[in-house]
């Protein structure tokens, strides 16, 4: 199994935790993190660096440079990214059936924008917001095999998520029961761009964005800036035959709400401290590792594919 993390917080979460007792040098990883660490049990951590570039760069050249037969590998990634409050909270821990690229689109700024366009942003070769674009460049959308995600959710659904005092006062600033509630794992969609943007209007075209690429099939609850990157070049793998794109989980911890709650505004809701960054860290381990251990201790069950319930 080849744990992905995207910068050295995440990998943080699971160095403590694992007893990691061989280290390859890859060349193409980042000079930041140039390393793969791996345990006995041929469980491996890398970390790609933050945004798409780091991101597709670091793990095309994990899959075509590295010394690992990767092709019976399960992939994770576990990172952390914001949250819709009106989908999840703080610390909870998101499974993606559908990982969209938010930043493949046109973009008028707000001033110059149609008067009755509701956003600045649409798909490119589209007529307006309201018509789902030709998924020209390929890397648009990308979906998790199901059984996998269906079996990720039902182990991790009993893990015990870490909290705090501060994210539970914060998030008590927000009207929305979702928002309001401890951190559980849940099943939602992730949205990937390197623009780092906040607030209500942006949240709601990532919702909006969402549902258009998936059809109405998806539901948006995270941002983060580099799992479309990370999918394509594991896409590259497989194409070449070094991997199963149906062994490619994706896993987002709420680090912070994307968007203010009432009474405030986007700046001061971008800058403020919720209290979600510690339980979103700690809880990449606490609702990954139930996963990770089962497919470690039933790997002749889930060498074949992933076990039946």
């Amino acid at each position: 199994m080849l744990l992905i993390t995207l910068y050295g917080p995440e990998a943080q979460a699971w160095q403590p935790k694992l007893n990691w007792t061989r280290r390859y040098q890859v060349p193409g990883l980042s000079p930041n993190f140039p390393t793969v660490q791996c345990t006995d049990d041929d469980v491996c951590l890398m970390t790609t660096d933050m945004g798409h570039s780091n991101a597709a760069a670091s793990t095309m050249a994990a899959v075509f440079n590295g010394p690992f037969d990767l092709s019976r590998a399960y992939f994770l990634v576990t990172g952390v990214g914001g949250i819709n409050p009106n989908v999840g909270t703080v610390g909870s821990a998101t499974w993606a059936r559908y990982v969209v690229d938010f930043g493949l689109a046109h973009e008028f700024d707000a001033r110059e924008k149609p008067a009755d366009w509701a956003f600045g942003y649409f798909g490119i070769k589209s007529a307006n917001p309201d018509v789902k674009p030709p998924l020209r460049y390929g890397t648009e959308l990308f979906r998790v095999d199901e059984a996998l995600l269906q079996k990720a959710l039902r182990l991790s659904r009993g893990a015990t998520l870490a909290d705090t005092a501060e994210a539970q006062a914060y998030r008590a600033r927000y009207p929305q029961a979702t928002a309001r509630a401890a951190p559980s794992v849940i099943q939602c969609d992730t949205a990937s761009g390197d623009t780092y943007w906040h607030g209500e209007i942006l949240g709601n075209w990532a919702t909006k964005w969402t549902a258009l690429l998936t059809d109405g099939q998806g539901t948006y609850c995270t941002t983060q800036q580099e799992d479309n990157a990370v999918f394509e070049a594991l896409r590259r793998g497989a194409i070449a035959g070094r991997l199963d794109l149906k062994r490619v989980a994706v896993m987002r911890t709420g680090s912070n709400f994307e968007r203010p709650h009432p009474g405030q505004s986007a700046l001061e809701s971008l800058n403020t401290k919720s209290g979600g960054y510690p339980a979103a860290t700690a809880n990449l381990y606490n609702a990954a590792w139930p996963v990770v251990r089962d497919i470690v201790t039933n790997w002749e069950q889930w060498r074949v594919g992933v076990p039946l319930p």
